[in-house]
C-alpha cells in the first residue's frame, strides 16, 4: 500500500496482538494448514454491491503437530460494527464454527478430528458479502465497488502459534500462504469485474455476464465491479494488462497509467523474475484516500505513476515473496519502494536516517506502527528503502542486484523473514561483515 507517502492520512487502529489458541501439543515451525485451494462461486445483486453463494477450501496440514482446527480470517469485517458485519458466514461443513473473535475478524472451525501430518481435510460455507459505503479497498465511489480481502482465508499456524493479529487500517495485517483460487462471479453485463487471476467470460441467464477467475498461487483474491472503461495493452514479456478506469479518469489519464503498468511490470520482472500470473488488473479511482492497495495481479490505485510502479512491485514483495505483512512490514513496504526507486532510476542519493527513540526500529511490527503511526511512512517505506540502497553501496551494485533476484528465487510462493533476507545478503556480501551494517539500520530479527 501507498497511503502514507501519498496522502499522509493516518488512523490509529486500537488493540494489540492476540494471543494464540493453546494446542495440545506446541506446534512445530512448519507453516499450516498448507496447499490451500479455494473455490467460490459467487452471484451479485444489481448493482455488484452484495454477493451471495458458497465457499469451499481444502487444504493439508504439513506440520507433525496434528490440526485440531483452523482459522478463517474475516477481514473486511474490520469494516462493520461487530457483531453487525459485511461478511456473513453461514452453514458450515468439515467442521465446527466457534464465536467470530478478534474483533469479528476470526473464526475458529474445530476439524472433526485431528488432522495429522500429511492429511487433508474441507471446509464450505454459504458466504455473503455486501460492500460498505466509503471509498476504501473495501468500499465504494458510487456505482462502483473495491471488494479486497472480504473472501474469508485461512489463517497460518507456525512456531508461534496461530496469527490472529488485528486488521490495522495504517498497512497491512495479511500473512497467507500461497494457494489456488478458481472463483465464479455471476453479474449483469453492465458491471465489468476486474478480478485476480486469469478471468474469461461466458453468458449467464438474460441479461447476466458468469466471470471465472482462475489464481494459482496466489495468496488472496480480491476483484472490483462497475460499469469501468477498460483499455488493455500486453508488455514486452508478454504478460496482458487491463486498466479499468471510473468515469472521472480521462482516457489520457487511463493511457498514461497502461504505459506505466507494462513498463514498470517489466522492468521488475527483470529485476526479480518473471512475472507469473499471466494478467495483470488495474483499478484506477482518485478517491481513493490510501494512494494505492496491492492484491495478485490486481491493483487499486490514483492517477499516480509513482504510486502504480509501487503497486506493482508488490507483486514480487507480499505476492510472490510472502511474508508477515503484520509483525515485518518492512519486507513488502521497504522492498517495494526500492524497486520503484530503480524503475525511476533514483540512487537513494541524500537518503538521511534519524531515529526518534530506542524504540524506533525498521523491522517493528504494526502493533508499534499503529501506536506511532505519524512515523510509519517517513521509518518503513522511507528509512526501508534507504536501507536498501545503502546495503547497494556497501556491497557493490552487481551484488546487490544478484542478491534481489536469487533472494527472490529462494523463497517463490513462499514465506520470508527477516533473518532470511540477513542471511541471504551476508553471503552476497561475502567477506564483508553486515553485523554493524544491521545495528546502525536498526533490523533485528
Amino acid at each position: 500500500m501507498l497511503s502514507r507517502l501519498m496522502t499522509g492520512v493516518l488512523a490509529v487502529t486500537a488493540g494489540l496482538a492476540v494471543p494464540a489458541t493453546p494446542a495440545a501439543a506446541a506446534p512445530d515451525a512448519t507453516r499450516t494448514p498448507a496447499t490451500p485451494a479455494y473455490t467460490i462461486s459467487l452471484t451479485s445483486d444489481a448493482t455488484g454491491g452484495t454477493w451471495t453463494g458458497h465457499e469451499s477450501v481444502s487444504f493439508s496440514n504439513p506440520s507433525a503437530t496434528p490440526l485440531t482446527e483452523v482459522y478463517l480470517r474475516l477481514w473486511d469485517n474490520y469494516h462493520g460494527s461487530c457483531p453487525s458485519t459485511p461478511i456473513t458466514v453461514s452453514n458450515v461443513t468439515g467442521g465446527t464454527a466457534g464465536a467470530l473473535e478478534v474483533g469479528c475478524t476470526a473464526l475458529k472451525i474445530t476439524l472433526p478430528a485431528p488432522l495429522a501430518q500429511g492429511g487433508t481435510g474441507t471446509i464450505g460455507f454459504d458466504l455473503r458479502i455486501v460492500v460498505p459505503s466509503g471509498v476504501d479497498r473495501f468500499g465504494h465511489d458510487g456505482s462502483y465497488y473495491f471488494i479486497g480481502n472480504a473472501l474469508p482465508v485461512l489463517a497460518v499456524r507456525d512456531a508461534a502459534g496461530w496469527h490472529l493479529d488485528p486488521y490495522t487500517n495504517n498497512g497491512e495485517s495479511f500473512y497467507a500462504l500461497a494457494g489456488d483460487y478458481d472463483v465464479t462471479l455471476d453479474h449483469p453485463s453492465s458491471v465489468l469485474v476486474p478480478a485476480t487471476g486469469t478471468s474469461t467470460d461466458t453468458a449467464g441467464t438474460s441479461g447476466r455476464t458468469v466471470t471465472r477467475a482462475v489464481g494459482k498461487k496466489v495468496r488472496e483474491f480480491a476483484w472490483a465491479a462497475g460499469p469501468f472503461k477498460k483499455i488493455s495493452g500486453t508488455t514486452a514479456g508478454g504478460v496482458a494488462v487491463n486498466v479499468y478506469s471510473v468515469s472521472s479518469i480521462s482516457s489520457s489519464s487511463a493511457n498514461s497509467m497502461l504505459k506505466v503498468a507494462t513498463g514498470s511490470l517489466d522492468a521488475h520482472a527483470g529485476r526479480f523474475g518473471a512475472y507469473p500470473y499471466g494478467e495483470a488488473d488495474v483499478v484506477l479511482d482518485n478517491g481513493f484516500w490510501f494512494g494505492g492497495m496491492e492484491y495478485p495481479g490486481f491493483v487499486l490505485d490514483l492517477v499516480s505513476s509513482t504510486a502504480l510502479a509501487h503497486e506493482l512491485a508488490h507483486q514480487w514483495f507480499y505476492g510472490i515473496v510472502g511474508d508477515d505483512e503484520y509483525s515485518t512490514p518492512w519486507l513488502d513496504e521497504g522492498f517495494t519502494d526500492y524497486a520503484t526507486d530503480l524503475y525511476f532510476n533514483k540512487t537513494g542519493t541524500g537518503c538521511g536516517i534519524t531515529w526518534q527513540s530506542s524504540a524506533e526500529k525498521l523491522t517493528n511490527s504494526m502493533a508499534y506502527w499503529d501506536q506511532h503511526s505519524s512515523r510509519y511512512s517517513t521509518v518503513v517505506y522511507g528509512y526501508g528503502k534507504c536501507t536498501l540502497h545503502d546495503l547497494r553501496r556497501k556491497i557493490g551494485a552487481t551484488a546487490m542486484a544478484n542478491l534481489l533476484k536469487s533472494y527472490a528465487a529462494a523463497h517463490w510462493y513462499g514465506i520470508s523473514t527477516v533473518a532470511d533476507f540477513k542471511a541471504a545478503a551476508q553471503a552476497a556480501a561475502g567477506s564483508t561483515d553486515l553485523t554493524s551494517f544491521w545495528a546502525a539500520h536498526r533490523v533485528e530479527g
